[in-house]
């Protein structure tokens, strides 16, 4: 309030006092007026001058104005009036504002307006029920005056409507507001109202935006859309930057796969207005978002994955190679690709087989490589290549060997017709362009990244100088080149090359240091004392110099590494090679590098460093100062700790490889006992029935053993006559167990015709019970039947015989009636006469009535007895149907005990068929010699059987 009173003392009196005094008199009428209408127009008075007089009205207004909106709720009217006026007194958007002082002056005023307002909190928390009114009036400028709050003192509000019960809830609504305006300036809100503060954004996506949204872009039209789509790309940006939680829920929902249709954009040479290359923009952003190298890895592959699988890396890749793209619209592609891709396998090796559409098709590496080695393009347009190339490699050991061997000699296309990767390389790393150099050797050295066999196979590139010159290594003429004094960019990014093929590759260094010319050559850069230009160069010889010591396997007797190190302690010195060796990562474009992978610099001569290179210096900086420190007796035993644990290695290995061996073995045996196990089990199956084979075989011995005892005692007496019969002795058993089987057929046989019986019984007293119902029903039915019909006639015939005399009196009437018009026009009738005819009249009328009551009552007779007739009608055809089920029912009865006398005949056959064959055996039992017992309880067992046949007999009779 001081320095609202010190503004308000520094402004001169005059004309501005009476308009003080103007605002003083409308506050007191808002403040004491009783009438509604006396405070509306005293406070759209009050908004007429907020914009003009923003200071006075703030100060001396702004407490009234929160108090109608917290007691004349029920006036929508007032009530926006009241934002309206608040809004302006908080807003800085003012038209005349021109110079910077009152600009400034602006800014503070509203953001101490903002401060007074929002000091208490009930009065933020009014604004959102306020924000519920689904009147214009009252939500539009409850929106914006909310929207300049949070402009002011974003965090502030943004932590009261954190704590607001369904604060955020009822903000969220706005996107769903039919009114356009009221919704965009919902985005507007919601922009600022997620940004930097993580807990709000979590709860405007679980409380559906991103559905909401991506549904406002897609009626928008897409890219095509106006600045509502640009609003709403910036919210979801702000929903889903540095906010794992949110991005894991948008990979979740499935919203990546909606973004899709935002890139169907073809070749276009026109149309690309200044809103869709800025909506585009944003999209693509909104991707990178999604896939930045800084999110976690895991959330990273998902999404880079799910890009892949919905195919919008493939429509990407359409925009890298169509025709008549802007060149930011390109470079922003090229970039968020190359984010797509780094470090997805899958992702990598789908990049690799693009193919741009030229004739004949070339992969889309090669023509971006062209791009990046040529001068003519944009500097940006060659970061983004440089960049893509980068990803392209990343984590990509296949990707680096298939760019190494277009290099080799084997590979090299001898006609010349198509230009490879490698060669392209080579081109800008030898080209007169620095930056050409500096992006090629890069690249190369991305090539070369954390992967020892390309590092060896590299060495066997050799390059044709000059004609008649014998070829070169690439290493040597990339020394060559550092020798000849080039541009310093050229340098670093030669030297950046060096160190990293280098590293972790003796036999690297070993070629390295075999040409006699390089290590003079890093020695007397190091030693020189040269200005702050040439340092960093020191730097990355001392560098490379010391990474040529530290992987220095002693192979050269000249170059071993404490003679190395007694060249540097005579030439340089030890504290001051280590000096030069800090050089590097104490220049100012080392951390700015070493923050993010991208290669993002503002010009040319800003590009020193590869943000890969930082990550290698900070790891052998250390290590290279201690070995440049160790004495030779401590390089003796750490040589010796190396091949001890080389020993060891070599020893593990040798045991991991024995362990693999025998778990393939193991794995091969456990196969074999599953087999084997298998075949057992079979085996075992096959043993238990041969077991159980034998012991039958067993029991048949022992049986006809006893068998054959018995014919051995009656051998003498039985042995002529079972001779003459033809029938050995062994078959006497078999004999007897065919009557046994007789005696059960027989059995069976008898309770099957038993049970056939009772059913024929049952069938035939069915069958007589519905014939007597049937009879019955039928003559009950005729009988009634007549009766109706009878009376129906006889009704018929009464109705009739009314009708015609209904009709004989109508017509007397009507003839009465004419005959009474006609006397009545020809002749005065007297009174007398009248009297009579109207007498008559009322007679023949009443009679008539009479006769219609009556009709009428035959006719509710006639239709009564219609019904009862159609009632019974209904009965006798139900009836009708029951007789035919029946009758079928019989038939099949019929049928049934026709099959069932065929199937008694058949066992009657049968049981003659098997007395036969007793009788027989019987036969034969007593030619073998049969005690008399048996052959009496057989004749027994016949007398039963024959009385059982002529009881069967009987019944069939009487059935009959």
């Amino acid at each position: 309030m001081n320095f609202l009173r010190g503004v308000m003392g520094g402004q001169s009196a005059g004309p501005q006092h009476t308009e003080a005094e103007t605002i003083q008199k409308l506050c007191d009428r808002v403040a004491s007026s009783t009438l509604l209408d006396d405070r509306r127009n005293a406070v759209r008075a009050l908004k007429s001058l907020s914009k003009k007089y923003r200071l006075e009205v703030g100060i001396q207004a702004m407490e009234h104005l929160i108090h109608v909106l917290q007691t004349d709720r029920s006036d929508s009217e007032i009530i926006g009036y009241a934002l309206d006026t608040l809004f302006n007194i908080i807003s800085n958007d003012e038209e005349d504002e021109v110079e910077e002082n009152s600009t400034r002056q602006s800014e503070d005023l509203g953001s101490q307006f903002t401060e007074i307002f929002i000091k208490q909190q009930e009065n933020v928390t009014l604004l959102l029920s306020l924000l519920e009114d689904f009147d214009f009036h009252v939500r539009w400028p409850g929106v914006k005056l909310l929207t300049s709050l949070l402009k002011h003192l974003g965090p502030q509000v943004q932590q009261i409507i954190l704590v607001s019960p369904m604060g955020v809830s009822r903000l969220m609504d706005l996107l769903a507001d039919s009114r356009e305006v009221i919704r965009n300036d919902g985005v507007l809100l919601l922009q600022a109202l997620t940004r930097s503060n993580g807990a709000i954004q979590k709860i405007v996506a679980f409380e559906n935006a991103f559905e909401r949204l991506l549904d406002i872009i897609t009626e928008e039209g897409n890219s095509d859309g106006g600045i509502v789509v640009e609003d709403c790309l910036i919210l979801l940006q702000n929903l889903l930057k540095n906010n794992n939680s949110n991005q894991n829920f948008f990979k979740e929902g499935s919203y990546i796969q909606r973004m899709k249709p935002w890139f169907e954009v073809g070749d276009e040479n026109s149309g690309w207005s200044a809103q869709k290359v800025t909506n585009l923009h944003l999209m693509l952003q909104l991707i990178r978002v999604l896939v930045s190298p800084t999110n976690p890895p895991g959330a990273t592959s998902s999404c880079q994955k799910a890009m892949f699988q919905c195919g919008l890396l493939q429509q990407l890749c359409t925009i890298l190679m169509a025709t008549g793209i802007p060149a930011d619209i390109l470079t922003e592609t090229i970039n968020t690709v190359s984010e797509v891709i780094r470090g997805c396998q899958v992702n990598q090796d789908y990049f690799a087989s693009v193919n741009a559409p030229s004739n004949p098709p070339r992969p889309a590496i090669v023509v971006l490589l062209m791009s990046m080695v040529n001068e003519r393009q944009p500097f940006v347009l060659r970061c983004a290549v440089l960049y893509c190339f980068q990803c392209f490699l990343y984590k990509n050991q296949k990707g680096q060997g298939e760019i190494v061997s277009t290099l080799l000699p084997s590979t090299i296309d001898a006609t010349g017709n198509s230009v490879s990767a490698g060669q392209l390389l080579c081109g800008g790393l030898f080209s007169t362009d620095s930056l050409s150099n500096w992006c090629a050797a890069v690249a190369l050295a991305h090539a070369l990244q954390e992967n020892a066999t390309q590092k060896e196979q590299l060495l066997r590139v050799q390059l044709a100088t000059s004609i008649g010159n014998p070829p070169v290594s690439l290493l040597q003429q990339c020394t060559n080149i550092l020798s000849q004094g080039s541009k310093i960019q050229t340098r670093v990014g030669l030297l950046m090359l060096l160190c990293t093929w280098l590293s972790n590759c003796p036999i690297a260094v070993t070629h390295f240091l075999h040409n006699s010319a390089n290590v003079p050559f890093l020695t007397g850069q190091i030693a020189e004392n040269l200005g702050e230009e040439e340092q960093l160069v020191q730097g990355l010889c001392a560098l490379l110099l010391g990474i040529s010591i530290y992987f220095n396997d002693n192979s050269l007797e000249n170059y071993m590494k404490e003679k190395l190190k007694q060249l540097i302690e005579k030439r340089i010195g030890k504290e001051n090679f280590i000096e030069k060796l800090g050089f590097i990562s104490k220049h100012e474009l080392y951390s700015r590098a070493s923050q993010k992978p991208q290669p993002n610099f503002p010009s040319p001569e800003y590009m020193i460093f590869d943000h890969e290179f930082t990550k290698l210096v900070k790891e052998l900086e250390g290590v290279i100062t201690k070995a440049i420190y160790k004495s030779s007796e401590e390089d003796k035993k750490e040589e010796e700790e190396k091949k001890t644990l080389e020993q060891h290695d070599s020893i593990v290995g040798h045991y991991k490889n024995m362990i693999r061996e025998q778990d393939l073995q193991l794995e091969e045996l456990k196969q074999q006992i599953s087999t084997l196990k298998c075949q057992n089990e079979q085996l075992q199956t096959a043993v238990t029935q041969q077991v159980s084979q034998i012991q039958q075989h067993k029991d048949q011995y022992n049986l006809l053993k006893v068998q054959l005892g018995k014919d051995n005692q009656h051998q003498g007496s039985h042995s002529d006559g079972a001779q003459m019969n033809g029938i050995q002795p062994e078959e006497i058993g078999r004999l007897r167990e065919e009557i046994e089987e007789l005696k059960s057929n027989q059995e069976l046989l008898r309770s099957q015709l038993a049970e056939k019986d009772s059913l024929i019984e049952k069938l035939k007293s069915s069958q007589t019970s519905p014939d007597t119902n049937e009879a019955t029903a039928s003559a009950r039915d005729s009988e009634k039947i007549a009766e109706l019909k009878q009376e129906l006639a006889t009704l018929k015939s009464q109705l009739n015989s009314k009708s015609v005399e209904i009709t004989k009196l109508q017509t007397e009437k009507q003839e009465l009636l004419h005959k009474t018009e006609a006397f009545a026009q020809s002749v005065p009738v007297s009174g007398d006469s009248e009297a009579t005819i109207a007498a008559k009249t009322t007679d023949v009328e009443g009679r008539l009535s009479a006769l219609l009551q009556e009709t009428k009552e035959l006719k509710n007779e006639i239709k009564a007895l219609s019904e009862e007739r159609a009632s019974i009608k209904e009965q006798l055809d139900s009836s009708n149907s029951t007789i035919v089920i029946l009758q079928n029912e019989k038939n099949q009865l019929e049928v049934n005990i026709k099959d069932s006398k065929k199937e008694q005949d058949d066992l009657l056959v049968l049981l003659a068929d098997q007395d036969q064959k007793i009788l027989s055996l019987k036969d034969k039992l007593k030619g073998l010699g049969h005690p008399e017992e048996e052959e009496d309880e057989l004749e027994s067992i016949d007398q039963d059987d024959e009385d059982d046949e002529d009881e069967d007999d009987d019944k069939s009779q009487g059935d009959n």
